[in-house]
């Protein structure tokens, strides 16, 4: 069965000035240019109730929560969302708490801002929190948004660790399970800027029947239907294919060697293109042969 929530991951370290400069409303036309570019206003217009929906920010990837939950809750506010609060769950016995619980329970989206997604999976995995969040993303018209490490952690397989400038010498990317919300995909974020596709490389070498997701910053996707994927954003998509790998020596050098890979298929996703998770069929927007 389909799950009937959205999940909108964005890769990061977006271009929205910060919130709590005092020159935020004179100088709004540059510090909004990241949200009106369409991933904060796109979320509120994908949720049930539109502005009225009921927004919890959570900050559990952040080591600096009380300064980046605020932030957030006033952008989302900028665009007329009404109903906003920040969620702060810092250790793990928070996410069994009943006042925890009962704003997960009423909440139509949940926006994880980035940081480092381990906090994630360690402080909620397993936890009825975590539990209420898959049984409300499955059943529910329930919107999961992350940036950066809440992207990273969306899937169930989940990058934590890897340099990029060694990401593909062999046994430099660390990968362990994520939150769950989707299968068969890998997200990798702040994608182009930090020149990390050679872990997302060798994440997929790994097991090619994992889709490698590379987010570029200022960069999101919009997954309806566990399947159904539409670039939002100004960046850049990068999707990974492995299933037509023809030779690797991945089982054969030593760790810290150099990777090969022979024929990995790779697609670029921009704005309003579309990719199949079912068929791994991509449509461009506005392509030339149309």
């Amino acid at each position: 069965m389909k799950s009937k929530g959205k999940l909108i991951i964005i890769g990061g370290a977006v271009d929205k000035g910060s919130f709590t400069e005092s020159s935020f409303d004179q100088d709004v036309s540059k510090n909004m240019n990241f949200f009106e570019t369409g991933i904060l206003k796109r979320i509120i217009d994908e949720s049930k109730l539109k502005e009225k929906s009921r927004i919890e920010v959570i900050t559990t990837a952040s080591k600096i929560p009380r300064e980046v939950g605020p932030e957030y809750a006033k952008a989302f506010r900028y665009l007329n969302a009404t109903n906003v609060d920040v969620l702060y769950i810092e250790r793990r016995e928070q996410a069994s708490e009943e006042e925890v619980l009962n704003r997960l329970k009423a909440a139509d989206i949940v926006m994880f801002t980035g940081g480092d997604q381990l906090r994630l999976s360690s402080i909620l995995g397993g936890t009825k929190f975590h539990d209420i969040l898959l049984d409300k993303y499955k059943n529910e018209h329930f919107i999961y948004a992350g940036t950066s490490a809440g992207a990273a952690a969306a899937s169930n397989n989940m990058i934590y660790q890897g340099s990029s400038s060694e990401a593909l010498l062999k046994g430099e990317v660390k990968i362990t399970s994520g939150l769950g919300l989707i299968d068969d995909v890998i997200i990798d974020t702040h994608f182009v800027q930090r020149g990390r596709i050679g872990r997302l490389f060798q994440a997929v070498v790994g097991n090619p029947k994992v889709l490698g997701i590379g987010l570029g910053e200022d960069t999101g996707l919009l997954i309806t239907e566990d399947k159904k994927m539409e670039a939002i954003g100004s960046g850049l998509v990068i999707l990974v294919d492995g299933r037509e790998i023809k030779d690797t020596n991945l089982t054969q050098v030593e760790l810290g060697q150099p990777v090969s890979i022979n024929h990995l298929v790779t697609h670029v996703m921009s704005m309003y293109d579309t990719f199949d998770l079912d068929t791994y069929k991509m449509k461009i927007h506005s392509s030339q042969y149309v």
